[in-house]
């Protein structure tokens, strides 16, 4: 090749290498769908349609979201219908911690390796109720009852959070508790209002109407420290007045519930990353914030291996206590 040519040939390649388009971040090409891990109405499905709601006002994706519900089997059904995804990153599974604890307590046709973490946004404190007439005025007090005979406790189902927690608190104090399955949390709101039950262990949102009825009383919150809310909800307290159940003595100082979302374990790490994203931006509007404090919620926000560490320690931990209980099982 003559020099001049050569030379005009090399000028053209190193004018495409500038002004060639660096490769494009992934995102979305068609409908997200929005799997959700429980029925319509319910805790996770208002989680996923509020998210869904402010994608499309703020428009943080380029294409349209479907929410479908599947809360066949405690929620196994959108978890299975995630593994059954694939490499497809155009379905996103909204849960809770029961995509890893449901595995160890039934057969649920998938394992937690199955799906990868996205992001952890927001966590569900857990309270110890009582009836407002119940001779226990604090916490301490419970437990010591609780010691000298079982006490009736209800909650949201069998071998599921409610009742892991009561079990947590009988293996660290001595308690003794009958548990009485419901339906939801809201049931057994209604059944501790009615003094049918002695204490339940529900989260904010399930018990605030009873408690501004004046039917029953938080006696502490199991975090590390006092929920933030300092709006009276009553005429004299506050969520911010409840104290930690550590400062009242019991020594399970931290039981929370995520709200969890969830890819396909196929998806890249640059699909995984763009929908971490999009969630932080989520949280950064004043929509979120709002229904924070609506449903009395506490901030989080965890992404990556930080989250799929968190995972791993608490199924390790869920494991040695449903071993202990009796409820492993083996898929």
């Amino acid at each position: 090749m003559p020099a001049f040519a050569a030379k005009i040939a090399l000028g053209l390649l190193a004018t495409a290498a500038v002004v060639a388009p660096a490769a494009a971040e992934w995102k979305p090409v068609k409908p997200v769908e929005f799997v959700v891990a429980s029925g319509a109405g319910g805790g996770t499905d208002q989680f996923a349609r509020l998210i869904q709601s402010i994608i499309q006002k703020h428009e943080l994706m380029p294409v349209n979201m479907i929410v479908t519900n599947k809360g066949g089997g405690a929620g196994t059904e959108a978890f299975v219908y995630g593994k059954l995804a694939g490499a497809d990153p155009h379905k996103l599974v909204f849960g809770t911690n029961n995509e890893w604890l449901l595995p160890l307590v039934t057969k649920s046709g998938y394992q937690p390796d199955d799906l990868r973490p996205v992001a952890a946004m927001a966590v569900d404190e857990f309270l110890l109720w009582t009836h407002k007439d119940a001779p226990y005025k604090d916490a301490a007090a419970f437990v010591a009852a609780a010691k000298e005979k079982p006490l009736q406790v209800g909650g949201s189902q069998s071998k599921d959070t409610d009742q892991i927690l009561s079990k947590k608190i009988e293996y660290a104090t001595d308690a003794k508790f009958t548990y009485i399955p419901f339906k939801s949390g809201g049931e057994a709101a209604t059944q501790l209002a009615g003094a049918h039950i002695e204490a339940n262990f529900n989260n904010p949102q399930e018990n605030v109407g009873q408690w501004k009825g004046g039917q029953v009383r938080p006696l502490c919150v199991f975090s590390p420290q006092r929920m933030s809310y300092d709006q009276k909800v009553t005429a004299d307290m506050s969520w911010a007045d409840i104290p930690t159940c550590k400062e009242a003595g019991i020594t399970v100082e931290q039981y929370q519930m995520p709200r969890t979302v969830w890819l396909n374990a196929k998806a890249t790490d640059e699909q995984a990353a763009y929908y971490a994203g999009v969630m932080a931006k989520v949280r950064e509007t004043q929509e979120w914030k709002e229904w924070l404090a609506r449903t009395s919620q506490t901030d989080r926000f965890v992404t990556g291996q930080a989250f799929a560490d968190q995972v791993k320690k608490e199924q390790a931990e869920a494991r040695t206590l449903f071993e202990k209980a009796g409820w492993l099982v083996t898929n």
